[in-house]
């Protein structure tokens, strides 16, 4: 089993502002930690940047175009009153997009078995025309699309363990029968979506909301009992995580209890379906997760199952 780890300088270089939780440090503390021993034998590059044309499987052009005009040349802009960007926002924007659409074609091809994109801004909350929540192009979403314009993938099941509900994600997927949306978060909390009735058109959107104060055995029963059945008998042919990390009981911006080992094990059982349905193949992109020794920790347990040395 070979892993693959994509990242790039651009990234720290998005900045939305003294004192916001989703800061350049969030990448380097996970670049970090997977520097130690115990990873040497993933494999590393640069995210290349994302093409206009991948995003416009997911966004519409004018949306691409305004968040394009909209990037400062000095200074901060804000889009709304959590999401700005600076001048090095919209190219480590393009990196996340080109990271995790680089990570399809490497795992989609069989060079590896799966793939973790470390890059910011995250993506998840960004819908079909709306950038919101640090998001502004949605990473899962374009990779979804790329896998399946340029590899033939039939069917796509997109997982979402942010502790925040990907808003994004589903209004894009919303109608679409080729894709599988699911997520476990804590509700209510941002953005205020992600009920049980929330099912789309097709039932192809799956949720697990969490209340405040849940841990671990809440969050396994969630998986176990809707989460994995429902991605099991979607029988994707790619599983992409959307991999936050700020359900852990350390952060700040929420209220699960979750700890490093949780996340390990949902990936494992992610790896388990993949397995079963897609040839193994997992994509997971970095999400949430705004305390830095747990997006670390959390970080180095997701890395090690996907290397399958947990």
């Amino acid at each position: 089993m070979n892993t693959l780890v994509l990242t790039h300088p651009d990234c720290l270089a998005h900045d939305m502002g003294p004192g916001h939780p989703e800061r350049p440090d969030r990448v380097r503390v996970v670049e970090r930690i997977l520097e130690h021993e115990r990873f040497q034998t993933l494999l590393r590059e640069s995210a290349p940047l994302g093409t206009r044309e991948a995003i416009l499987r997911a966004h519409p052009e004018t949306y691409y175009l305004a968040i394009e005009e909209a990037s400062p040349h000095q200074g901060l802009t804000r889009l709304d009153g959590d999401t700005v960007m600076s001048p090095g926002t919209f190219q480590a924007a393009l990196r996340s997009v080109g990271g995790a659409c680089h990570a399809v074609d490497e795992v989609m091809s069989g060079r590896v078995t799966n793939a973790f994109v470390v890059t910011r801004p995250p993506g998840h909350h960004a819908e079909h025309a709306t950038a919101m929540g640090f998001c502004f192009f949605n990473n899962v979403a374009v990779a979804a699309r790329h896998a399946q314009a340029v590899y033939g993938a039939e069917r796509v099941a997109i997982m979402d363990f942010d502790v925040h509900h990907g808003n994004g994600t589903q209004d894009i997927f919303w109608a679409d029968k080729s894709v599988l949306y699911a997520s476990t978060h804590e509700m209510p909390l941002y953005p205020g979506t992600g009920a049980l009735s929330e099912t789309g058109t097709y039932g192809t959107i799956v949720n697990a909301p969490l209340r405040a104060g849940d841990d671990g055995v809440a969050f396994r029963e969630a998986m176990n009992t809707r989460i994995l059945p429902a991605i099991e008998a979607f029988s994707p042919d790619l599983v992409i995580i959307s991999a936050g990390f700020d359900a852990h009981r350390r952060d700040p911006l929420a209220n699960l209890n979750l700890v490093e080992a949780d996340f390990g094990w949902a990936t494992g059982k992610l790896m388990e379906v993949a397995g079963r349905c897609a040839n193994g193949r997992v994509v997971s992109v970095l999400e949430g997760g705004y305390d830095l020794e747990a997006l670390s920790r959390s970080s180095a347990a997701h890395v090690m199952m996907l290397m399958g040395a947990a």
